[in-house]
């Protein structure tokens, strides 16, 4: 799958002689470039209104960028998805540096441990959660204050290449 993209997408009914100016929707999609964002916005629009391509427009397509992509943020994301035995609603949480990254680790983990398909799988909502307030212990046990991660395996390397010797009496000390 491409690297996904946020995108608004503005749209309405096309006018009418009943309804001279009607009301625009607007969705925030998630999707690889515009052409598939055009696509989901109206897949969407047509299941909540009564309202689809053939008599409707696209008034505007921004896409929407990470304030501070540079930050590790907790996301907290609400979606839906169609499995073999039903319906589903589901609330998770990820740690991204952007609301895209984090969609797209979504659809990663719902294909991994749910076999759910990109288009079985719908995002209701995705809101940056505060420290606090995470609820998932995956994600709980990162956010513990002096967290340190362990280096095993570590090869002391020369400075220099000429300082390489090519044989070595014993084997490296790889542990401290």
């Amino acid at each position: 799958m491409a690297r996904l993209h946020e995108y608004q997408v503005i749209g309405r009914r096309l006018p009418s002689e009943q309804e001279a100016t009607p009301k625009l929707f607007r969705m925030r999609i998630f999707a690889p470039n515009q052409v598939v964002a055009k696509s989901r916005y109206w897949y969407f629009l047509s299941k909540l209104h009564k309202a689809k391509q053939a008599n409707g427009e696209i008034v505007s397509v921004n896409e929407i960028y990470e304030a501070k992509p540079l930050v590790v943020k907790n996301f907290g994301i609400w979606l839906r998805y169609d499995s073999r035995s039903g319906t589903h609603n589901m609330y998770k949480e990820y740690r991204e540096t952007s609301r895209a990254a984090a969609v797209e680790s979504c659809y990663q983990d719902m294909a991994a441990r749910h076999r759910a398909r990109f288009s079985s799988v719908q995002i209701i909502r995705v809101a940056t959660v505060k420290a606090s307030e995470v609820r998932r212990p995956y994600i709980q046990q990162l956010l513990q204050p002096g967290l340190k991660f362990p280096l095993p395996h570590r090869v002391q390397r020369p400075a220099k290449k000429a300082d390489r010797a090519l044989i070595i009496a014993q084997r490296p000390s790889t542990f401290y």
